[in-house]
C-alpha cells in the first residue's frame, strides 16, 4: 500500500453511532474496558502465537495509557499481535451483523442502554462515545508487515495511510469531545482501570505507572494457595470488612466454564442477608456488582468474584435470566456451598458450630427457599439445646421422642433460664432454642416435610411430664365444688377479663405460682408476620391462658383468704401471682411494669400495716 485509502464503514453504520453517542452518554465509562480488553485479547493472541512461532520484539508484554491536556488526545497502546492492512478492513470496518436500521429502531429506547456496546462486535466504536475523532495505528507481528493508520472523525467515513512505526503492536488515540476532559485525569484513568481491568493479565500502566493488580486470585491453583492469600485478597476486594468465616474457591471446566472465589462473612445483623457482595467478571475483565439472577437470594450475603469467561461482557439482566447456562452455574454455585458446609459439620463439628451463628441465617432461608438445597442441608441445620450444646432436630427426636410423647420442645434463646425451661429442665426434659425470627417459618417448614415431627414451645402448653397426675382434688364443701373450682373462681373475679382464661393444673413443682401459656398457632403467625418488625406482644396476648398451680403455697394461701375473712387481700393476691406470671414470660411493656410495681407496692404496705 502506497497512498491513502477511503471509504465508508459498511452495512448503514450512519445509524448506529448517534445512538451510541446519545442513548448511551451515562455509560461512557466502558469505553475504556472496551479498548483495554481489545488490547488485552491481542497480547494473549500473541502469546498463543509465540507457542508455535517467533518473532521480533520480545515479550515484555504491556499496556499503556498516556493523554496530553492541551491537544485533548488519550492513547491506549498494547505491543500485541498487531493488525495487517487485510485486517484493518475486517476487524474496523466491516461490522458484520444483518438488519442495522431494525437494531437501531430497536435500542433507541432501550433501558438497558449497555446492551448495544460488544452486542455486534461494536466494542472497539465506543470509543466514539468520547471523541470526535479517533485514529489507529497498528503493525502486525508478522515480519514484512507494513504499519498503517486508520483514522475517522465520524465513525462511517474512514482513511487508512500507511505510516512509519518500528514496533509491533497497536494504538488508539482518542481526540476527546469538549464533554470528555475528565479522561484527561491519571486519577480518573487508574480508577477506571482498577474498577474494570484490574485483574488482566498484563500489566497495564496510566503514565507510567502500574495501574492494575493483575494476577486474579481465582484463576491460581488451590492447592498452591495459602489461608493468608485467600485472607489478603479477600481484604483487597472488601476493604474494612473485616474477616471472612472461610471460603469457596470454584473451578470447573466442563459442562460450562466458571472461576471465582466465594467467602462467607461474619454478620452484625439479620439484615446484613440483603447485602450483595459479588462481583461479576468475564476474562477478567469486570462487568458488573450485580450477580442477582446468578446467585440464589438466600446466598447474597456472600462475598467474593465470579468469573464466566462464556458471558458476553456487556451481559444483561434479561440476558442472564434468559440463559440456560445461568441457571445450571446457579445450581453449580448451591451445590458446592452445601457440600462445603456438610464437610465442615462432618470432618469439624466444632467449628460448625462456632460459624453456625454466622452462617446460620443464610441456611435456614435457603432450605425455605431452595428444594435442592433444603434435600442437601436438611440434617445439618443445627439447634443450641438446653444442655449448653448444639443438636439437629434428628439428633433430638432420636434421643427425646420417647419421654418428649413424640414432642419437640423449643423456646426463644431469651427464655434460656425462664420459668418454662426450669419446669421442663425438672423433670429431665430437653429442649431446642430459636435465635431468629425466620424459625418459625422454619419449623412449620420442617413440620411440613416431617408429619412426624411435632414441635410445641414451651410457653404454649405445660407438657404432661411436669404435671402431677396424681394429685386428687379433695371435695370440702357441700356444693360438691373442688379445690381446682374455688380457684378458678378466685382467679376469674381478681383479673382483668379480656383475653384471660384461667386453668388450673397440679405441677411437681411448688415453687412456680403460675404461668402464662401463648397459643402455639398464634404465636407463631404473630413472629411469621413481624419478620422485620418488632413482636406485637398485645396480639399475642388477646387470647391466652394462666395456668394456675394448685399445689403452690402462695396460691393456696390467696384461696384462704379470699374465702376467709379477707376476701379482698385474696383477690390482690391472685392479681400479683398473675403479675409475676407475665413477667416471667417477658410480654408486658414499660408502662404496664410501672402500673405492677405500683400495684405490688401498694399491696405490700397494706400487708404490712395490718
Amino acid at each position: 500500500m502506497s497512498a491513502e485509502e477511503k471509504g465508508k464503514i459498511s452495512v448503514e453504520t450512519e445509524n448506529i453511532f448517534p445512538i451510541i453517542k446519545k442513548w448511551l452518554y451515562s455509560e461512557k465509562d466502558i469505553f475504556l474496558r472496551e479498548l483495554v480488553s481489545n488490547a488485552s485479547d491481542a497480547i494473549t493472541k500473541l502469546k498463543k502465537v509465540a507457542l508455535t512461532e517467533e518473532f521480533e520484539g520480545g515479550s515484555d508484554y504491556r499496556i499503556d495509557l498516556n493523554f496530553d491536556v492541551e491537544k485533548r488526545i488519550l492513547s491506549i497502546e498494547d505491543n500485541g499481535i498487531g493488525m495487517t492492512i487485510d485486517e484493518v478492513k475486517k476487524y474496523i470496518n466491516q461490522i458484520a451483523f444483518s438488519g442495522a436500521t431494525d437494531f437501531a429502531k430497536q435500542y433507541q429506547n432501550a433501558e438497558n442502554k449497555a446492551e448495544i456496546i460488544g452486542h455486534f462486535g461494536l466494542g472497539f466504536y465506543s470509543s466514539f462515545m468520547v471523541s470526535k475523532q479517533v485514529t489507529i495505528e497498528t503493525k502486525s507481528y508478522k515480519s514484512g508487515q507494513a504499519a498503517v493508520m486508520w483514522s475517522s472523525e465520524s465513525g462511517t467515513d474512514f482513511s487508512i495511510t500507511p505510516i512509519e512505526k518500528n514496533s509491533r503492536g497497536t494504538k488508539i488515540s482518542l481526540y476527546l469531545d469538549s464533554e470528555s476532559g475528565e479522561y484527561l485525569d491519571k486519577w480518573k484513568l487508574k480508577e477506571l482501570i482498577k474498577k474494570y481491568c484490574d485483574f488482566l493479565p498484563v500489566s497495564i500502566f496510566v503514565q507510567g505507572e502500574k495501574a492494575n493488580r493483575e494476577k486474579p486470585l481465582w484463576s491460581e491453583e488451590p492447592s498452591k494457595l495459602s489461608p493468608e492469600d485467600y485472607k489478603d485478597f479477600y481484604s483487597y476486594l472488601f476493604p474494612f470488612s473485616g474477616e471472612s468465616l472461610f471460603h469457596i474457591h470454584l473451578n470447573v471446566d466442563y459442562p460450562f466454564r466458571l472461576q471465582g472465589i466465594l467467602y462467607f462473612p461474619k454478620l452484625t445483623h439479620e439484615l446484613e442477608a440483603s447485602k450483595n457482595g459479588i462481583k461479576l467478571f468475564c476474562n477478567h475483565v469486570f462487568v458488573s456488582d450485580n450477580a442477582s439472577e446468578l446467585i440464589p437470594q438466600f446466598l447474597t450475603i456472600l462475598k467474593g468474584t465470579i468469573d464466566i469467561p462464556d458471558l458476553p461482557l456487556n451481559v444483561s439482566r434479561s440476558y442472564l435470566q434468559n440463559d440456560p447456562l445461568v441457571k445450571k452455574i446457579s445450581n453449580h454455585i448451591i451445590k458446592k456451598v452445601a457440600d462445603r458446609l456438610i464437610d465442615d459439620f462432618k470432618k469439624n463439628r466444632q467449628k460448625y458450630e462456632e460459624n453456625w451463628n454466622d452462617i446460620s441465617i443464610f441456611v435456614k432461608y435457603g432450605v425455605l427457599t431452595d428444594e435442592k438445597f433444603y434435600d442437601a442441608m436438611k440434617d445439618h441445620i443445627i439447634f443450641k439445646n438446653s444442655e449448653n450444646g448444639f443438636s439437629t432436630v434428628s439428633e433430638y427426636w432420636e434421643k427425646n421422642k420417647e419421654k418428649n410423647q413424640n414432642k419437640i420442645f423449643y423456646a426463644n434463646e431469651t427464655e434460656m433460664g425462664s420459668v418454662y425451661m426450669e419446669l421442663l429442665k425438672s423433670q429431665g426434659l430437653e429442649a431446642l432454642f430459636v435465635d431468629s425470627k425466620i424459625d418459625s417459618h422454619l419449623i412449620q417448614h420442617l413440620e411440613g416435610k416431617n408429619p412426624d415431627w411435632k414441635f410445641q414451645r414451651v410457653d404454649s402448653e405445660i407438657a404432661d411430664q411436669i404435671l402431677d397426675k396424681d394429685s386428687k382434688a379433695e371435695i370440702v364443701n357441700e356444693s360438691n365444688e373442688t379445690e381446682s373450682n374455688r380457684i378458678t373462681k378466685l382467679f376469674e373475679v381478681s383479673l382483668p377479663k379480656e383475653g384471660v382464661q384461667v386453668k388450673v393444673e397440679a405441677l411437681k413443682s411448688v415453687d412456680v405460682p403460675g404461668v402464662i401459656l401463648l397459643p402455639e398457632f398464634m404465636r407463631r403467625m404473630t413472629e411469621m408476620n413481624s419478620m422485620f418488625n418488632k413482636e406485637d406482644t398485645k396480639s399475642m396476648l388477646k387470647s391466652h391462658t394462666l395456668m394456675v398451680n394448685s399445689k403452690s403455697p402462695l396460691v393456696k394461701s390467696a384461696l384462704q383468704a379470699f374465702e376467709g375473712v379477707n376476701p379482698e387481700k385474696g383477690k390482690k393476691l391472685a392479681r400479683v401471682i398473675y403479675d409475676l406470671s407475665l413477667l416471667s414470660a417477658k410480654v408486658m411493656d414499660e408502662k404496664e411494669v410501672s402500673e405492677y410495681t405500683k400495684r405490688t407496692t401498694e399491696f405490700l404496705q397494706e400487708i404490712f400495716s395490718t
